[in-house]
């Protein structure tokens, strides 16, 4: 008997040392771990909230800058129809002397986090002959690159084409290919909104000929002026849009 009290008390003492003190100075439970994990992660949720809806606060003024301004310059521009930049597919063959006719606007929405907002604003325009009708032109491009080029540029205009490979009468190999098109293309600048980061992106395709241009404008630098050097960059005239 006196074994075993020897034994019970001997095993006591070895769990009081083992055991951790519960209310020992410097001490932090477990769950209070928790709750501080639970309040910074909360308090950084809080910033990022308050961080986007400044950001989309800011990208929706922008759009309705963009949206106001486009609505406005396409009116205008319909009736001038002002001349348009030189256009070329290959680098070698001209297009006669080109108009910027029928302009358009447009604006589309989307739902974020339940709230209806800008998802893009748009303005189209037809790049038509100053004279006359359009006419059908023709390329031929032998290498690979060239032929990357020209299909890059037919696919900017938006340009009604047709392929056809040229080949040798009698080996049949391949010579070259031809591209038959009419002068004819579209333009247009597209401005899709960035409400996270507070940006728009502006893609301007058919301003300077065949060429695309990306750009991306904080939502603050959208303004009157700067979109001004935009409808100059449409309308072929010198510019500090990009």
């Amino acid at each position: 008997m006196r074994a075993l009290s020897k034994h019970y008390s001997t095993s006591f003492q070895l769990a009081c040392k083992c055991s951790p003190p519960i209310h020992r100075r410097g001490f932090v439970s477990f769950l209070n771990q928790l709750k501080s994990q639970a309040s910074a992660l909360q308090t950084q949720q809080r910033r990022e909230l308050q961080s986007f809806d400044a950001n989309a606060e800011r990208t929706e003024a922008a759009c309705q800058t963009v949206w106001n301004y486009f609505s406005e310059l396409s009116r205008q521009l319909d009736v001038i129809e002002p001349p348009g930049p030189s256009f070329t597919l290959d680098g070698k063959t001209p297009w006669p002397a080109m108009k910027l006719v029928s302009f358009r606007a447009d604006f589309r929405r989307k739902k974020l986090r339940d709230k209806d907002v800008y998802d893009y604003a748009a303005i189209g325009w037809n790049v038509v002959p100053r004279v006359g009708n359009a006419v059908v032109g023709s390329v031929s491009a032998n290498f690979p690159p060239d032929l990357l080029r020209i299909e890059a540029r037919l696919a900017a205009g938006a340009v009604k084409h047709e392929r056809k490979d040229i080949r040798h009468p009698e080996k049949n190999t391949l010579l070259s290919i031809r591209f038959d098109y009419l002068t004819q293309a579209r333009g247009s600048v597209k401005v899709t909104a960035d409400h996270e980061a507070g940006t728009l992106v502006f893609r301007v395709a058919g301003a300077s000929g065949f060429e695309i241009l990306n750009s991306v404008w904080p939502a603050t630098q959208v303004e009157t002026g700067m979109l001004d050097e935009l409808a100059k960059m449409m309308v072929a005239q010198p510019n500090n849009f990009a």
